[in-house]
């Protein structure tokens, strides 16, 4: 058996490349067929289903924003999933995959609920910037825990980021049957609500937390287009090597832009158990770290970008639940239907970023 002919056994029969460098504008043109044809292909499963399309997209727009109460119960389902898109940009970044967004909500929740329990005594202002900065550093230090071990002994940040997740709440689990238990449940174990002056200022009639992710958005975007440690996040991003030969500290780099992702992920859990939830549950999080990792990778890693898309996320989600029951259709149907544009949109954006190559024999 000849060399070529080894050459091209071993030669895998498809291969995925990646393409050149695509202009700003045509990556906006595709993005934008990739929604059209993600509509068509959701339209496509609403006609087997025997409904009209149109009918149901409209009840979708309409249901996210018809009256003030839909229209605050859709930003409410935005401020988390934006924060917490915000809070792994950076790491994302870097090309280091948190994908404990979920654990580091749920810590940065733990962490203000503790103040929000045993120092009510304290003035409204100054118990709120507590829960805040409390937040922000069980949040960080969190996320602290993966980029120590990665940079000390080179684990997979992947699956330590993703295990996590499970301990910080199974933390909570222990939290609510143990020490934080309220006396006054009967029963069933819960932790108690908080009091008043632990909770977030409405708005507009919406909690302050639309204002804070609001604030997140330009800090994060000046931070890494503008800032010296923006630069280097996107140098170590780039290239480790190239960061070592120009003289920078990656680990000290991958350590601080870990607790900096962590840290905004639990300012996302403050929010939701002083704003929304007024106590701390398993479910806190719900699924928000997750979904939050799909709404930073269709943007771009833009933080302004991530605001539409978490706004259209969010009308997508509420619109649904508004749709199914304005026509008598189970759950399951609003899942495939998200299920489907999403994936429709994010093959669409492999699509623009890669090829398939099929292997080709070569004469000797």
């Amino acid at each position: 058996m000849t060399e070529q002919s080894i050459r091209i056994k071993r030669e895998p029969f498809l291969r995925v490349v990646k393409k050149t460098e695509v202009s700003y504008g045509r990556m906006v043109l595709l993005s934008l067929l990739a929604v059209v044809i993600a509509i068509v292909a959701g339209g496509i499963f609403i006609l087997a289903i025997g409904q009209n399309p149109f009918e149901i997209y409209a009840s979708i727009v309409k249901g996210a924003w018809r009256s003030k109460i839909a229209a605050r119960g859709t930003i409410k389902l935005a401020i988390p999933l934006l924060i917490a898109a915000l809070g792994i940009t950076p790491a994302f970044h870097m090309k280091f995959w948190n994908i404990g967004a979920e654990g580091q909500i749920i810590m940065g929740g733990i962490f203000a609920t503790y103040f929000a329990l045993f120092w009510t005594g304290l003035p409204h202002w100054m118990l709120l910037l507590l829960m805040f900065i409390g937040g922000a550093i069980g949040g960080g230090l969190w996320g602290l825990i993966p980029a120590y071990f990665k940079t000390k002994y080179g684990t997979n940040e992947t699956l330590f980021t993703l295990m996590m997740n499970y301990i910080a709440l199974y933390l909570i689990k222990y939290l609510t049957e143990g020490p934080w238990r309220d006396p006054a449940s009967s029963g069933f174990p819960k932790i108690a609500s908080f009091a008043p002056n632990a909770r977030l200022d409405q708005v507009l009639g919406v909690h302050a937390g639309w204002l804070i992710g609001l604030a997140l958005v330009a800090v994060m975007f000046v931070y890494l287009r503008f800032s010296k440690q923006g630069y280097e996040i996107s140098v170590v991003g780039e290239s480790i090597n190239t960061a070592r030969y120009a003289g920078m500290s990656v680990k000290k780099i991958i350590m601080r832009t870990m607790f900096l992702s962590g840290a905004v992920c639990g300012i996302a859990g403050m929010c939701q158990v002083s704003g929304a939830a007024y106590t701390l549950g398993d479910g806190v999080a719900g699924g928000v770290g997750f979904t939050a990792i799909i709404v930073a990778w269709l943007a771009q890693l833009n933080p302004v970008v991530i605001l539409v898309v978490t706004v259209l996320f969010s009308m997508l989600d509420k619109g649904c639940s508004v749709m199914q029951s304005d026509f008598g259709l189970s759950p399951a149907v609003s899942s495939i239907l998200q299920g489907i544009i999403l994936f429709c949109i994010l093959a669409f954006d492999f699509f623009t970023r890669y090829r398939f190559v099929l292997r080709q024999r070569r004469k000797a």
